[in-house]
């Protein structure tokens, strides 16, 4: 423990970091799953296979990409194929050991929405799509899911399922034929959860310093069961918030854009 003083996101983003290894194939999402992904891989998890869905395979990128198609990825990456490969050879074909996915929504099952908030036909808001999330969640060994939690990101029924989680729960997977295991870690700015064995509804596991099951609950939008050994995880160390900080200033410098030493993910 530093002992310095840092933000729920940082606390986040060193949390999910620390559940990647050097063994692991990582299918990355942009934006906080690509920020931890790359964050494991300039600490403890040097060799890490960062995955792209534009092509780029065992990309080290010294920034954080805008977006997949942005040219650090295939500056950095040691081979750039095309993205029916990506999926058909490595996705599909079961070589991806994690996925980091992101979401609008997710509800406790793990099915997660990126596609419209509200009615389909009339949304209130129109997001980005699912892209190739979708495939990921259905193929990859299991994924990873990174949310700011509040009641209208984790919510008890999605406004529209783009990618599977656990479906409505049990072996729902195991029946449709989807292979992988599922959302296994459910990263949040206040904690982690993890599936039910048989439910495989998302039970909190552990707390970050300082929040309460009850700050938890309060903004989680389904009956939040609590895991028996709730565990309360470290704070980031010095080393990790100066890597995470570093990351960011050089993002930021690169885009041109002014840094003032807060965390903007």
């Amino acid at each position: 423990m530093s002992g310095e003083t840092y933000t729920p996101d940082e606390m986040m983003v060193v949390e999910a970091a620390r559940h990647l290894s050097s063994d692991d194939v990582c299918f990355v999402g942009i934006g906080l799953p690509s920020t931890a992904a790359n964050l494991a891989r300039l600490l403890h998890a040097p060799g890490i296979k960062l995955i792209y869905e534009s092509g780029t395979i065992e990309t080290r990128p010294s920034v954080l990409p805008l977006s997949i198609g942005d040219g650090e990825l295939a500056e950095t990456a040691r081979a750039v194929v095309s993205v029916p490969e990506i999926f058909g050879y490595w996705l599909q074909g079961g070589r991806v050991t994690v996925g980091f996915l992101g979401a609008a929504q997710v509800d406790q099952f793990g099915n997660l929405n990126t596609t419209v908030i509200g009615a389909y036909d009339s949304p209130k808001v129109r997001l980005p799509g699912a892209g190739g999330a979708p495939e990921i969640a259905a193929c990859a060994g299991e994924t990873f899911i990174m949310i700011r939690q509040s009641t209208r990101a984790l919510v008890n029924k999605l406004d529209f399922i783009s990618s599977p989680g656990h479906l409505d729960g049990g072996n729902a997977r195991e029946r449709l034929g989807l292979k992988g295991k599922g959302p296994t870690r459910l990263i949040t700015d206040l904690g982690v959860m993890e599936p039910h064995p048989e439910t495989r509804a998302f039970e909190l596991t552990a707390l970050y310093p300082g929040v309460t099951v009850d700050q938890v609950r309060a903004a989680t939008g389904w009956p939040l069961q609590v895991r028996a050994d709730l565990s309360v995880r470290e704070a980031p160390t010095a080393e990790e918030l100066s890597a995470l900080r570093d990351l960011k200033a050089r993002t930021d410098a690169a885009h041109q854009e002014p840094h003032d030493g807060q965390l903007r993910l």
